[in-house]
């Protein structure tokens, strides 16, 4: 009976604190206990085992899946291109002009006035000039004059807002732009080779 009135406390001290002996909180060991218990079957079910798969196998079959629907997705739009109209909607048209900002002017300058890609404002297109080759054009890019691809890149919606973007630039007058590109010359070497 003695015991239970003498307090917990150890011969350690330190700076005139002595050392208190609590036990953990039950709560505490059994957590302590769960999560040890858990790191064991999570090793011997992923690692030992291989019941499941890692994170890295799991990361590569969800990306073949985003991956399969990407490529569906851009199939179904490179299907219906030739019946594809350019976009009305001021929303659509001001996207358009977002990402062609972002993307492409650097090369045809944010006026669309051509810098080392080639003029949009004027009526000399070197692709084609009718709203679904624009489409193509940045679907395909122009790899052999540096051009990306820009189906894997962007999305259909965004090929088409800025299609639609660039079909608004023809015709306006910016500063400076460069010459008309004749399309029967031949190209001109690629400066990046």
């Amino acid at each position: 009976m003695n015991d239970l009135k003498e307090p917990l406390l150890l011969d350690h001290e330190a700076d005139g604190i002595r050392e208190l002996d609590n036990n953990l909180p039950r709560w505490w060991v059994w957590l302590f206990y769960l999560t040890t218990i858990f790191a064991f079957v999570y090793m011997g079910y992923y690692h030992v085992f291989k019941m499941g798969d890692l994170q890295a196998a799991e990361y590569r079959k969800e990306a073949k899946i985003g991956d399969e629907i990407k490529n569906a997705a851009l199939a179904k739009f490179e299907a219906s291109m030739s019946s594809l109209q350019p976009s009305q909607d001021p929303m659509v048209k001001e996207e358009g002009r977002q990402i062609f900002l972002k993307m492409c002017a650097p090369c045809h300058r944010p006026d669309g006035g051509g810098l080392v890609g080639p003029n949009l404002c004027d009526d000399v297109w070197i692709h084609g000039s009718n709203y679904v080759d624009n489409v193509r054009t940045i679907v395909n890019g122009v790899p052999e004059k540096g051009m990306l691809t820009w189906k894997g890149i962007l999305k259909p919606a965004e090929i088409q807002a800025v299609a639609s973007y660039i079909f608004t630039l023809r015709g306006t007058h910016p500063v400076n732009p460069k010459p008309p590109e004749d399309p029967s010359q031949p190209a001109k070497p690629n400066v990046y080779e």
